[in-house]
């Protein structure tokens, strides 16, 4: 089967995949909920195994798929119901280290080719870290050909001992706003012709509903997007606030996430009187974004982040800090500063606002730096053709 072909060759059974989801990650899950919807166009049968929650939130069916609860666990229970699914797949893809893990757990004496998408690293200290790198290396060494979504990915993936690691091609969804994922078929806000409106650097003017709800009326917007954990770099983004203080107006640092830090964060909000709102989770980001004068990206590391494409889409200028694929994925479409230095940020935001010329820039190489990105059929595409691989032999119908 041609990767873009829409049905089985004649004489052979539609390939059967199952696709196997932890349910844990925005952007994993919008990724398999596209290709679900791009298989099943091509002809191919599609199960995803994930939790309910997930199949609620992304409605794997509505695009033809069939869904199979599978906890996010890796108990016996879950393991075996996981088993059962995959029993007359022709092909197995997992999606993530832990989705990935049960699915070597579920395959255990079985022949069926596995694939595994790496989206992200995950992130652990002390003995969980030692963990999660036997995880990693069981995954890698197991799979037949893994996916990796940025370039240190694919050589981890190789140095952890994979047999084939390759740079994934994965097309931020568009058509689908599920889970605060940028809805790219949405008008531009800055008009049909694609340049600079002349509210985009007035920050009275730009979405007032949104700026005045959140309390920017008058003073520059900052937006973050991401979980309240360690490796997002939050630390280091109130550190940085600290010079905003200094300011005529003020920055309002907006931080759209929850997390297990959200109490420190919030103490040290409190007590240090920083110019930053925690506003929990979001679903409408793609407004927070379009409403912001900069989005800021203060990770430890970073695969191919969501909100660093939403913000180029979105032609939002970004800081970022210079850290696992950002500086592949964003080009020089974006600022880059060292992690862990709020002296760097903090400077850079400020010469940034101070810029209308500069900021106007990074717009434009946004959208240039967008355009090279692959798209959704360019994802499966190349999926398909991975699949073509490993299932050549399949018997005829």
């Amino acid at each position: 089967m041609s990767p873009l072909s829409s049905n089985a060759p004649h004489g052979q059974s539609p390939l059967r995949t199952v696709q196997v989801l932890g349910g844990g990650n925005a952007g994993s899950s919008a990724h398999v909920r596209s290709l679900a919807e791009g298989l099943v166009a091509r002809g191919v049968r599609v199960t995803v195994c994930a939790p309910a929650e997930a199949e609620h939130a992304y409605d794997f069916a509505g695009v033809g798929a069939d869904h199979v609860h599978v906890p996010r666990s890796s108990d016996p229970v879950s393991v075996a119901a996981l088993r059962t699914a995959c029993a007359n797949a022709d092909l197995v893809h997992a999606h993530g280290l832990h989705a990935s893990f049960r699915t070597v757990l579920a395959l255990s004496g079985r022949t069926t080719p596995l694939v595994v998408t790496w989206h992200n690293r995950a992130h652990a200290e002390g003995p969980r870290s030692h963990l999660l790198r036997l995880l990693e290396r069981r995954v890698m060494r197991t799979a037949a050909v893994v996916l990796g979504t940025s370039p240190d990915l694919v050589d981890r993936a190789r140095r952890t001992g994979a047999r084939d690691a390759r740079l994934a091609a994965v097309g931020l969804p568009g058509r689908h706003r599920t889970g605060g994922l940028l809805d790219t078929d949405a008008p531009d806000p800055e008009g049909p012709d694609g340049l600079d409106g002349p509210d985009r650097d007035d920050p009275d003017r730009l979405r007032p509903k949104t700026r005045a709800e959140l309390g920017a009326t008058g003073r520059p917007l900052l937006i973050a997007v991401g979980s309240l954990d360690r490796h997002r770099g939050y630390d280091v983004l109130l550190d940085a606030a600290r010079a905003w203080r200094d300011l005529d107006p003020v920055p309002l640092v907006v931080v759209a996430g929850e997390g297990p830090l959200r109490p420190v964060l919030q103490r040290r909000i409190e007590d240090e009187e920083l110019p930053v709102r925690l506003i929990g989770h979001r679903d409408d980001v793609p407004e927070l974004l379009a409403a912001a004068d900069l989005a800021l990206l203060t990770s430890s590391w970073e695969s191919r982040s969501v909100l660093a494409q939403e913000a180029l889409h979105a032609r939002v200028p970004l800081v970022a800090t210079r850290v696992g694929g950002i500086p592949d994925l964003v080009g020089d479409a974006a600022e880059l500063v060292p992690y862990g230095d709020p002296e760097a940020l903090a400077g850079t935001v400020v010469r940034l606002l101070a810029d209308p010329e500069r900021r106007a820039a990074l717009r434009e190489h946004g959208t240039r730096q967008a355009a090279t990105w692959p798209t959704e059929d360019e994802t499966v595409a190349q999926v398909l053709s991975v699949y073509d691989e490993l299932t050549q032999l399949r018997p005829l119908a």
